[in-house]
């Protein structure tokens, strides 16, 4: 097989089937206080739909490693083995808690690409930045502060700072990040959760009101939300950040040399790629699951890199 055998057009309304199935699985957990069984439903419906496509498909961003995740593991060989070899990014449930506790922005997603397209990020933190399209490259940098990215994103822009918002998710470890963006009189809107929502947010300023994204979280959901903005546009850059050896030793078993690269968009993303997510709870990107009587509807986004489209679906599921 070869790289010109993913063919995107065709595979990209089963990969919307895919997150669909996951999200509608999970709808009956919303508000229910049980994470893990959230979880666990939408992991199930995702292999099970991710199964019948025709593809030869390798989970290269999952649910952990085979010894933690019993089912979507990184290196899980999914689809019926006919057809074109593909990497796969998930995250079958993305916002546990936020589907356990019914708040805004817990979606399903996953990206798909050919073989060797993406990034196999380690299950370590990663210092992730992210705006979105319509920028010059390089407006903002790594190697910037904090203070300095806002004030050349306002330049940018054309505007004050205190017409930038940046979306930082709310952990303890971003109190300093969080006094210096302040400094600035920007505003911030804090997530409890679900960074790749986080970042997607940028590519949509105008629907989101967020312009940037800052802050470390999940390397695996870096790669995904990379995998976003490449269909829609901007420019992301991330850092591994690593704790300790043990974590160290996890991006060198993914062949990762140089531990203090800064990847970019196309660094972690090089190929063209689809992607598709389903709201489970209301949020800024996507309605979440509706129930009625004798249905459940579904609002989905399926991007395509290739074309730079992105299609909103409306799903109505007899129960």
């Amino acid at each position: 097989m070869t790289t010109h055998d993913f063919n995107d057009r065709m595979l990209s309304l089963g990969l919307a089937r895919v997150s669909e199935a996951a999200a509608l699985a999970s709808a009956r957990l919303i508000g229910r206080g049980d994470e893990k069984a959230a979880d666990q439903a939408a992991v199930n419906a995702m292999r099970d739909q991710l199964n019948i496509l025709d593809i030869a498909g390798t989970v290269v961003i999952g649910e952990g490693e085979r010894d933690e995740a019993p089912m979507l593991y990184i290196g899980e060989q999914v689809g019926t083995g006919e057809g074109p070899q593909v990497d796969i990014a998930l995250d079958p449930l993305e916002g546990t808690t936020l589907t356990a506790k019914d708040m805004p922005n817990a979606l399903t997603v996953i990206a798909m690409g050919p073989r060797g397209s993406m990034l196999h990020a380690p299950d370590v933190y990663m210092d992730k930045l992210a705006i979105g399209p319509g920028y010059r490259d390089g407006v903002v940098t790594m190697d910037m502060t904090p203070s300095q990215r806002v004030n050349a994103l306002a330049a940018a822009k054309g505007c004050s700072t205190e017409d930038i918002t940046v979306c930082v998710l709310e952990r303890p470890r971003h109190q300093d990040l969080i006094a210096e963006i302040r400094t600035t009189g920007a505003a911030i809107r804090l997530i409890t959760d679900g960074d790749v929502a986080g970042v997607i947010h940028c590519a949509e300023a105008a629907i989101t009101g967020i312009d940037m994204y800052m802050g470390s979280g999940g390397a695996p959901e870096g790669v995904l939300a990379a995998a976003a903005l490449k269909c829609m546009g901007g420019q992301m850059f991330g850092r591994l950040t690593f704790r300790n050896d043990d974590e160290r030793g996890r991006a060198e078993k993914a062949g990762i040399t140089n531990l203090d690269r800064v990847y970019t968009r196309d660094d972690m993303v090089t190929q063209d790629v689809i992607f598709a997510a389903t709201g489970v709870t209301d949020g800024s990107i996507l309605s979440g699951i509706r129930r009625e009587v004798g249905y459940l509807t579904a609002e989905t986004i399926l991007m395509r890199s290739k074309t730079g489209s992105v299609r909103r679906m409306t799903y109505r599921n007899p129960t």
